[in-house]
Order: C-alpha cells, then sequence, then structure tokens
C-alpha cells in the first residue's frame, strides 16, 4: 500500500501525541489555543510543531521558556525556506507565547469509560487491518443500549451519593486511609503526590538548585476543580495536597450489565465520574472479589460429584501449606467470628456465605482444580495457587466476574463479552462484524445446580441476597439470583445479580485500598453494591420497551439429570443476611426441593 505526501502528512497530524492529553491536531489546537487548526497563526502553529520533538520537555505550559526558543527556532526554518519572510520571522519572534489552555476531553457522549476502554480494544484490529478510527470515517456499531445505560448510571449516582454521606459521617474527623490496626497510614498524600505529573514536572525544574521549592509549590493554594455531586464539579482554591486529601476521600463504584444467552454488554459504568477518574473500574481495575469467588468453589465440587444436598459442617477449620520453603498454616473464620456447629446443606452454606465450608469444598476439590474452573467459566486474570484464593483473596476484574456467572446462567457456555456488533467503512461497506462464538465449558447439570445455588441467595434462610426483595421486581415475572461478596478489612465490595436475561454487577471500593469502611455493617456487599443492580433491574423491569429482559428461569431441567436432589438442612439462621455465617438459635429443619426430573438411565 502507497500514500502520498500529503496523505502520511495528514495520518501523522491526526494522530501524533502533544502532550496534555492532546492526541491529533485538532486536540491539540483546542487545547493549546481554544481554535481550530485552520485559525492557527504562524507562531501558534510553529509553538506547536516545536513540541512534537518531545512534548514533556519544550510544553509551553510546565517549560515556557524552553517552549518558546523551541518556537523561534521552527519560525528560522520557515524564513530559510521562505514560506515567511526574514522580517517577518524576526518579529514574530518578539511575541510571546500566548495560550488558552484547557485540556481537551477525548470523549463526550454516553457510556466514557467503556468509550475509552472501546478506543484500547480496537488497537490491535486497528493495527491489523490498516484503520484508524479518528480519521477514516467508521461506524462503529456497540451493544450498550441508551436507556439501559442511563438507568444504570442513575442507579450508580443514587447509591454512591448517599453512601458517600454514611461514609463522611462514618470517618468524620479523622482521615480514612488507615491501616487495619485503625492507625492512619504514614506519608499516604506525599506518596500519591510523588506519582503525579505535576511533582514530575517540579522536581525537573528545581530539584538541583531549589529542592524547598518543590515543597511550596506542591503546597502553595491555587484555583482547582474538584468532583462535587451536587453540581458535578466545583472550584474551589486548594494546594495539590490538600486536593490530593479531598479527592481520596470518595467512594468509588462501577457497573456492568450483559446478556447471558449472547455475551453482549448492555450497560457500563466505569466509575462515579470519568472527567476527574478515567481509570476504568469494570475492566481495567483488579480487586478482591471476595465471596463472589464461590461460585467457582462451589462449580468445582459440583464437577467434582458434590451436590448442593451434601451436608457439611459449620466448624473451625485450618488448611496446612507450604509457601516457598517454609511451611504456614491458614486458619479462615466467619464473618461473625463463630461457627456454630450444626450440618447444613452445600445449597444454604452458599446461600449465607459461610466461610468455613466454601474451604471445606476447596480442600476437597483442591485449589488447582478451582482455579482451572475459573478459567472455564471467565476468569482471564492469573489467580494464585494458595488456600485462601477460595474465599476471594486473588484479584479480578468486575467484566470477567460477572461473564463469568453469565457462562452458568447461559446452561454452561461460554462466550467473550461482546461489545461491537460490526463496523462499517466511510463507503458503508462492512469490514468487521463479531461472530458470536460459544463453546460448552460445563456440563448441562452442573450449570443447573450452580442456578438454583444462585437463585438460593433470595429464598434460603439467612441468605444474602434477600435485601433483593426491597425493590419492585417481583411483578414482572422475573427471576433473580445473586451473591455478594465482601474482601478481607471491608475495602472491596460486590453482588453479582443474575435473571434469565440479564446478568449485572457492581463493585464498590475507595480509589487506593486503604481507604474504606471499618464495619461489616457499612461496608459489605449487600449494602454498597447490591442496591445498584435492585435499582438498575426495577428501572429495566418497568421499561415497556425492555420486555424482553423480564422471564423466568424454568422449573425443571431441560435436559435429563443424573439424579435426583432433595435438601433437607437443619440450621440455625441469622436473619439480617450478612456476607457470611452469622445465625440465631432456630432449628429450621425444611425440605429444599433442587430437581425432580427422572434419573438419567
Amino acid at each position: 500500500m502507497f500514500f502520498s505526501k500529503k496523505e502520511i502528512l495528514t495520518k501523522y497530524l491526526n494522530t501524533v501525541d502533544f502532550g496534555s492529553n492532546a492526541y491529533g491536531i485538532h486536540t491539540a489546537a483546542k487545547t493549546f489555543f481554544n481554535t481550530t487548526p485552520a485559525k492557527l497563526n504562524y507562531e501558534q502553529s510553529a509553538t506547536l510543531v516545536g513540541l512534537l520533538k518531545a512534548t514533556t520537555s519544550y510544553s509551553p505550559i510546565a517549560h515556557p521558556q524552553r517552549s518558546m526558543v523551541r518556537r523561534n527556532v521552527v519560525l528560522d526554518n520557515l524564513a530559510k525556506l521562505k514560506v515567511i519572510s526574514r522580517v517577518e520571522c524576526d518579529s514574530l519572534k518578539e511575541i510571546p507565547i500566548r495560550l488558552n489552555y484547557s485540556v481537551e476531553q477525548s470523549y463526550d457522549g454516553d457510556a466514557l469509560h467503556f468509550r475509552a476502554y472501546l478506543e484500547k480494544y480496537l488497537q490491535k484490529w486497528e493495527e491489523e487491518n490498516g484503520y484508524d478510527i479518528y480519521s477514516d470515517g467508521l461506524k462503529i456499531y456497540v451493544t450498550i443500549d441508551s436507556r439501559m445505560q442511563k438507568y444504570a448510571e442513575e442507579a450508580l449516582h443514587k447509591q454512591m451519593r448517599g453512601l458517600q454521606r454514611k461514609f463522611d459521617d462514618h470517618w468524620r474527623g479523622q482521615n480514612p486511609w488507615q491501616d487495619e490496626n485503625h492507625k492512619e497510614i504514614p506519608n499516604f498524600v506525599e506518596d500519591i503526590a510523588h506519582k503525579t505529573k505535576a511533582y514530575a514536572s517540579l522536581v525537573a525544574k528545581y530539584k538541583k538548585n531549589y529542592p524547598d521549592s518543590i515543597t511550596y509549590f506542591l503546597n502553595r493554594p491555587h484555583k482547582v476543580k474538584v468532583f462535587d455531586y451536587d453540581k458535578g464539579e466545583k472550584e474551589m482554591t486548594m494546594s495539590i495536597m490538600d486536593s490530593i486529601r479531598y479527592m481520596n476521600r470518595f467512594m468509588h463504584s462501577s457497573f456492568v450489565a450483559l446478556e447471558p444467552e449472547t455475551g453482549n454488554v448492555k450497560a457500563w459504568v466505569g466509575d462515579i465520574d470519568f472527567k476527574f477518574w478515567q481509570y476504568d473500574k469494570v475492566a481495567q481495575s483488579k480487586r478482591q472479589p471476595g465471596s463472589t469467588f464461590k461460585l467457582f468453589d462451589y462449580t468445582a465440587g459440583f464437577l467434582q460429584g458434590m451436590s448442593p444436598c451434601d451436608m457439611m459442617t459449620d466448624k473451625p477449620v485450618s488448611w496446612n501449606y507450604k509457601e516457598g520453603s517454609g511451611d504456614k498454616t491458614w486458619t479462615p473464620r466467619n464473618a461473625n467470628g463463630y461457627s456454630i456447629g450444626y450440618a447444613v446443606s452445600l445449597k444454604n452454606a452458599f446461600a449465607q456465605s459461610i466461610n468455613t465450608i466454601a474451604v471445606q469444598v476447596a480442600q476437597q476439590v483442591g485449589i488447582p482444580e478451582i482455579i482451572k474452573c475459573a478459567y472455564l467459566l471467565g476468569i482471564r486474570t492469573p489467580l494464585e495457587n494458595k488456600p485462601s484464593t477460595c474465599l476471594g483473596s486473588s484479584d479480578v476484574s468486575l467484566l470477567e466476574l460477572v461473564n463469568s456467572y453469565a457462562t452458568v446462567i447461559n446452561e454452561g457456555m461460554y462466550h467473550d463479552p461482546i461489545m461491537i456488533t460490526r463496523i462499517e467503512d466511510k463507503d458503508g461497506k462492512v469490514v468487521y462484524e463479531k461472530k458470536t462464538e460459544q463453546k460448552r465449558v460445563i456440563p448441562y447439570e452442573v450449570s443447573w445446580l450452580m442456578t438454583e445455588m444462585l437463585k438460593g441467595g433470595m429464598t434460603e434462610p439467612g441468605g444474602t441476597s434477600r435485601a433483593l426483595w426491597s425493590w419492585d421486581l417481583f411483578h414482572y415475572n422475573t427471576d433473580f439470583g445473586g451473591k455478594t461478596g465482601t474482601s478481607s478489612n471491608h475495602s472491596d465490595a460486590w453482588f453479582v445479580g443474575v435473571s434469565p436475561k440479564l446478568v449485572g454487577g457492581a463493585w464498590v471500593g475507595g480509589e487506593q485500598r486503604c481507604v474504606h469502611f471499618r464495619t461489616g455493617e457499612l461496608g459489605q456487599g449487600s449494602r454498597t453494591a447490591l442496591p445498584i443492580f435492585g435499582m438498575f433491574m426495577e428501572k429495566v423491569l418497568k421499561d415497556p420497551k425492555l420486555t424482553q429482559y423480564r422471564g423466568k428461569f424454568p422449573t425443571k431441567p431441560k435436559e435429563p439429570i443424573s439424579r435426583n436432589y432433595t435438601c433437607v438442612t437443619h440450621l440455625r439462621v441469622d436473619t439480617t443476611a450478612t456476607d457470611s455465617s452469622g445465625m440465631e438459635d432456630i432449628d429450621a429443619p425444611e425440605g429444599i426441593p433442587v430437581g425432580d426430573e427422572t434419573p438419567q438411565e
């Protein structure tokens, strides 16, 4: 493929990095001079061209003197090439650089974190097929539904606005960045400041001769725009250090919903605000999933012949293992700190999120098999081969976790999350079309049993998903299930909700892992993340144009299963439904049918 000089220059100017998050000449002209490329004058054009040699060193923001010297070199070159006269060049060199600087927003419209992720997602395709998504006039058709996106954003913001008030009250008079012993982490703000671009610029400018100037400028008050729930943003006068303190007091959240049958992503909210936090918490961020990881423990157990009706005793457990050359012992506990000593069914243990029983399942199955199962269902982040992985200590992304739950609801058939249906070129020719490819990764019977387990979170005594009954979800002939999760120290709270036609998941936590609630009462997944799913689904089900997302799970297996499952559990129930066990003294023998098909011959 051959290009003319003009075509090469056009492609270059449309994509080159000018610094300050300005890619392409159009964005650069807007960022530095608040104008368009056609209206740039000679001295402005020379400033931008001069930037290209080193966008940091010749930045007119960070290094105005260097930028001016470099600009004048470009003007001299124009005079040598007789583009401008020597007299005109000398006159232009006397003009100071007059900026009208504001960082240009690279994205506009809805689902901004999704758009940003899509840009990275398409990079390989662009390279392989010779397209540029910005300059080639492509039409990209995505799976996001604008109505569902709106409902997701509304649900997340409503929940997080209220949760932020509770968080502020919870930590009033204290800084929330504290360790597990509730002691403030030393140098927390300073360590973050040292990673900023402002700090790097100050070091480059002052470190050799004026080291104290770095501290001075970091603490010098100036006008700055910060996030605010009421206004979206507000202008305050504060130093860089104060702005770090202010911005790290916010709790964060993300949400994603997709169709289990197709894999189509319908809603994607990467954080509470894109302008101030562009780091995506759906696919980019990886955090500890807590008890939501138990999906893989029990799926692996059923693959090895266990049953929802198997009985195990909630009792203290220890796990001896080797790490490196040493011997270690891990002794996990339930969320309430004690075990009841009663036998319960695996279905009820999953519903109540009893840690000690999940660990016993993992001991019988083995961590390598659980990891293998997680990879089959949809986890793509490498998992640690150690005992605590069974309780969700190994980081994953929200997207891969939700997609794994979707694999179970899709009767054990896996497919990648789908974000793009097709791409057309400027002439309307389809140059990319996504083919939905799925494959069976677990037997139908196992997926049926795990779907029943997820439904149990809503129906079993003490189920941690029972808070979903608080929303108007059950007048639309639709079934639900789900699983809560809370990581150690309440740093991460999760909920993955399932229905036959839609699976959605929410995460809540601090930008830094040390910023979190101090108690499970406030920080657990059922209280922080679950309401986002509840509010979202309530809006979806009420929409008369989205009736395709209503529906019930089959009451009987579609295919023959190997045996009957009828569970009877003797248990003590905690009606408060925490993320793990916490039981009152109530004996409750109960028949729990899971399936009644004739056993397979």
